[in-house]
């Protein structure tokens, strides 16, 4: 029911109580006595008196004697007293008898009846029109609550948890109210924002998780140039060149705190690093060990022919972050053994270290955790993290133990 229709019905009812108390008012005519009537009444009481059989009954009387004793009436509920035929306004007359005198015929006055009727059916018919211009006004008041009211506070609170940043939750879609044409609107400015925030936040991650992996990456060439110019350093006998190598050593060390302060401001505000495996074949994952041992301590080894599902370029860091850890901590040489296992392809990296305290091991892939022996070792505790979060996007896994001697990382590598 729209606005319009509603004003019309409350306008209709109140035109209906004014016409009603007209119409009420017109009927509501007070008529005298009828005087032929009174006369033939009180002729034929004059005339039969004593004989009440023949009084005329037209009317409603009571007659009465001089002393107030009620002698005739034609009905209950008549005044049958002088006084009381006063307070109602009933019509008092003698009657002229010969034999008797003093005696009244109280005329019934029917006007005291008829007002009460009309008040009576006045009342009715005003609570009849008070009550449907109550229901009207009630249902107009649910039709704006539910129209304006409603949708309003929705719209409020919809705006309120856009402020907020809560983009998920999206406003339901109403046109049948006054604010109908606003609310696709409004989601459609949620969906955009959305987006929009989104997009903004890939971006962020991606610079961030570009900036750590490139600062991360920058470490391994570096250490490689460091130990080279450390060589160096050592073979050569002129105190010029020793200079130029210590110098070399020297930026190569400055070179690899600004990588870790990158590292570092970059890696805390990431919130997941992309990795897109696909089917690669075992002989890559040969290429990418070698690469990472760059100082060429693990000498020759075989990996069994076989297709892995990997991302090359994880499975590079993670390399790279168990043999730059092996060249840190153990500085010895490292053995790589292969083998498939139902599922995967296992690769076993052995250094001849020391190893780490039993009670340390489950700590080695948490964020920013290290053992006891890397006190005095560069290092962010994010390599082993970094590597167990790799293998196992790449539905893999990472195992760390000690041997008997040194450490082993074992790779569990997902074959297809």
């Amino acid at each position: 029911m729209k606005k319009t229709p509603f004003i019309v019905l409350l306008i209709i009812t109140f035109l209906a109580e004014a016409v009603l108390g007209i119409i009420l008012t017109g009927k509501m005519k007070l008529s005298g006595q009828d005087t032929v009537m009174v006369n033939e009444c009180v002729k034929s009481i004059e005339a039969n008196f004593g004989n009440e059989e023949k009084y005329n009954r037209s009317l409603k009387y009571v007659l009465i004697d001089k002393d107030g004793e009620v002698l005739f009436k034609t009905g209950d509920g008549l005044s049958e007293s002088i006084n009381e035929a006063i307070k109602k306004g009933d019509l008092i007359l003698d009657v002229d008898v010969n034999e008797t005198a003093g005696l009244h015929v109280l005329i019934h006055n029917e006007n005291a009846e008829k007002i009460e009727g009309y008040k009576n059916r006045m009342l009715l018919s005003v609570i009849a029109i008070a009550l449907i211009q109550l229901a009207l006004v009630f249902s107009y008041f649910l039709y704006l609550k539910k129209t304006v009211t409603d949708p309003f506070k929705k719209m409020s609170t919809f705006a309120s948890r856009v402020a907020e940043g809560n983009l998920d939750l999206p406003l339901d879609l109403d046109k049948g109210h006054i604010f109908g044409a606003f609310t696709e609107s409004f989601d459609l400015m949620r969906s955009e924002l959305k987006k929009a925030r989104e997009a903004e936040k890939k971006a962020n991650d991606d610079k961030k998780e570009t900036i750590a992996k490139l600062s991360h990456d920058i470490k391994t060439p570096i250490a490689s140039i460091k130990s080279t110019s450390e060589i160096g350093y050592e073979i050569t006998k002129e105190e010029r060149t020793k200079e130029f190598f210590n110098l070399i050593n020297i930026k190569s060390d400055q070179i690899t705190n600004l990588a870790d302060n990158l590292f570092h401001s970059s890696i805390n505000d990431i919130a997941e690093i992309d990795v897109n495996p696909s089917q690669q074949e075992s002989s890559e994952v040969d290429k990418l060990i070698r690469n990472a041992d760059y100082l060429g301590k693990c000498g020759d080894f075989n990996l069994p022919q076989c297709s892995v599902f990997i991302d090359k370029l994880r499975l590079q860091q993670a390399f790279d972050n168990v043999f730059m850890n092996s060249y840190k901590y153990a500085g010895t040489d490292i053995k790589v053994s292969a083998y498939i296992d139902d599922e995967y392809l296992i690769l076993d990296i052995v250094d001849e270290g020391p190893g780490v305290k039993p009670e340390e091991l489950p700590l080695l892939k948490e964020k920013y955790k290290r053992g006891s022996n890397s006190a005095e070792k560069e290092g962010a505790g994010l390599g082993l993290y970094l590597t167990d979060y790799f293998l196992s996007r790449m539905n893999g896994k990472l195992e760390l133990k000690n041997t008997e001697p040194g450490f082993c990382a074992k790779f569990y590598i997902r074959r297809i």
